[in-house]
């Protein structure tokens, strides 16, 4: 198979920082699509395969799995793009699409392993994929999505990881009208999984340890913010809320956020925390309420969050937007 050299950043070990590399992508076949890449967000998991945390980073690593380019070529069988299109490119590039989940659209679970952006084996060239830190990138067209024209391309490319990864759950516990939703913490997934669930028409309440980010929580949309760290401010919501979506990747005590919500609630953790989180057995079985979890979302509703998205004027927050509010 014929290769094209790239220019990247990436690293060679958990010792040296990110640096210029030339890579290898694939030459186009007949089902592929290339793009020249034009942003690419930098995920908090990013940092963790380039620092090794979860102990499977395969070196040299490129990272980068919020990709947003423009269509620079395209395979002769083709159908779904034409050079000089928008696209994008998130977690997912391959899965063996035959399986129950690849049949109902959640590839994120295919039966016989899904294949990331970056760090996971290549089955074309050999060695690990390489992700969106880099100059170029090809995929099949199925796994292509079609980005909307954001005014803001580089705020819309979070999207790719955070935004679906907020957006499936909101979704699939229905949050929306009529429906109390709790929020807590507000870094990367918080801050859009308040723009999205408040664009779904639910309530919306933020829990946070941070004094400083109550504002934030309000300019953001939140109907209300609390300080998770002031008793009287938490015992108001005892009971009250019909879904929490968590996206704390550090210890925490999530019982407290399970006495939170009404009969048949959920917690639901979106975040990576490295250590084990307790469940105090009467905190579910009063009420019948659940901890869960949700990991990305398949390629059609991920297409599917995009176009919501862009009907919604919602993209993530960054220091250029941030400095002319």
């Amino acid at each position: 198979m014929g290769t094209k050299q790239v220019q990247a950043y990436g690293t060679e070990s958990v010792a040296n920082p990110l640096h210029q590399m030339t890579i290898n992508r694939r030459a186009v076949k007949p089902h592929d699509v290339e793009m020249e890449i034009l942003y690419c967000g930098i995920c908090h998991s990013d940092l963790h395969q380039i620092k090794n945390d979860f102990g499977g980073t395969n070196f040299p690593i490129v990272p980068g799995h919020e990709i947003v380019g423009r269509v620079t070529a395209v395979g002769n069988h083709v159908t779904k793009f034409k050079v000089g299109d928008l696209s994008a490119v998130g977690c997912i590039i391959d899965s063996c699409g035959h399986c129950e989940y690849c049949n109902d659209g959640i590839e994120q679970f295919c039966d016989e392993g899904v294949t990331f952006s970056f760090n996971s084996p290549d089955k074309d060239l050999g060695g690990s994929t390489f992700g969106g830190f880099s100059k170029s990138y090809v995929c099949h067209e199925d796994y292509v999505l079609k980005m909307p024209a954001f005014e803001d391309l580089a705020a819309a490319a979070p999207l790719l990881c955070a935004g679906i990864t907020v957006y499936s759950p909101l979704k699939h516990w229905q949050a929306g009208p009529g429906k109390k939703v709790g929020i807590l913490g507000i870094g990367g997934l918080g801050h859009l999984a308040i723009k999205i669930a408040k664009a779904m028409g639910a309530e919306v309440t933020v829990f946070t340890t941070s004094p400083d980010k109550v504002a934030d929580a309000k300019r953001l949309g939140a109907d209300n913010a609390v300080l998770s760290s002031n008793p009287k401010e938490m015992a108001e919501y005892n009971r009250k809320l019909h879904f929490i979506i968590d996206t704390v990747s550090a210890k925490h005590d999530v019982n407290t956020y399970l006495n939170l919500l009404r009969h048949d609630g959920s917690v639901v953790l979106v975040g990576l925390p490295p250590e084990p989180l307790e469940i105090g057995a009467f905190n579910v079985v009063m009420g019948r309420r659940s901890f869960a979890g949700s990991n990305i979302g398949g390629i059609a509703e991920t297409q599917e969050m995009l176009d919501f998205c862009f009907k919604h004027n919602i993209t993530s927050e960054s220091e250029s937007s941030l400095s002319t509010m």
